[in-house]
């Protein structure tokens, strides 16, 4: 008789190939609508994909949106028509990996690229040295310190705020669910065994801890936590002194009790308010 696991084995490969070639499903109404509202530009000849919508007539002020893992730009959906109405132009992309754009394997994916991306992004469009507002979320949270770091001198990238919330400084710890990116042109959804690659994220905290935590502790431009008491991998009331210790002049917004680690979509008008009450403030 052949071993239990022999058996398991055979059995496992067909409904794995089976599995790996299902289709991915179709978009909602609603993320169809979000991706024909965007664009495409070209990174190392691959694909990504942002969003640029024009706001607020008399402000030049802009807002960046990084998303987080393992989501897209979608993710700020629910703010976005009300941070049109203070800012001139808002923007979001989606990650190399993420969303929209494209999810090349293999590929050494690292938060250096994605910084880069964003620098891309911001030519592009022709912001390279124009002040911006900067509004991060997990993984975007890393992005963004990696973005701060580059932006002291001799840079000139210049940030007027950085709003950033579930973030964890630099200490690698990782205790969400550790879901697979979609694949290559498989729009949001899809399956794929490559998630280690992306996921290489959590490794690169611990090893640039100091360069990461350092662009914030060291930066003079104002920073501002948002956050959710509920949120399951930033827990509190641990995260909160955590942060007020690492970084005591930053400002801190806490939501309501129910809110985890998406406040942006659980409570857009919560995070909102909080998000314009600060970058009013000054």
């Amino acid at each position: 008789m052949k071993e239990w696991w022999l058996q398991v084995g055979l059995l496992a490969v067909p409904l794995l190939a089976v599995y790996l070639h299902i289709p991915a499903p179709q978009l909602s109404p609603a993320l169809r609508s979000w991706k024909s509202s965007g664009s495409f530009f070209t990174y190392k000849d691959l694909n990504i994909f942002y969003r640029d919508s024009s706001g607020a007539v008399g402000s030049s002020d802009v807002v960046v949106l990084l998303h987080g893992f393992p989501t897209s730009s979608y993710d700020w959906s629910k703010i976005w028509e009300g941070l049109t109405q203070r800012f001139h132009r808002v923007i979001a992309l989606d990650f190399l990996g993420f969303g929209f754009s494209d999810k090349p394997r293999p590929h050494g994916y690292s938060i250096f690229e994605q910084a880069t991306i964003v620098e891309g992004l911001l030519r592009h469009l022709g912001l390279r040295h124009q002040r911006i507002n900067l509004v991060s979320h997990d993984y975007g949270d890393t992005v963004a310190q990696e973005l701060l770091h580059r932006s002291l001198p001799p840079s000139c990238l210049l940030f007027g705020s950085l709003s950033t919330f579930h973030f964890f400084p630099g200490s690698g710890q990782f205790l969400g669910p550790t879901l697979s990116p979609p694949r290559r042109n498989s729009g949001i959804c899809g399956r794929n065994n490559f998630s280690f690659s992306i996921l290489q994220y959590i490794n690169q905290r611990k090893k640039h801890r100091e360069r990461w935590v350092g662009a914030l502790t060291s930066s003079s431009i104002p920073l501002h936590l948002i956050y959710g008491p509920l949120d399951p991998v930033n827990p509190h009331p641990e995260f909160l002194q955590l942060y007020k210790k690492v970084l005591p002049m930053a400002t801190v917004s806490v939501l309501d009790d129910h809110i985890s680690h998406y406040p942006q979509l659980e409570d857009p008008t919560g995070f909102l308010n909080a998000y314009l009450n600060f970058i009013n403030s000054f």
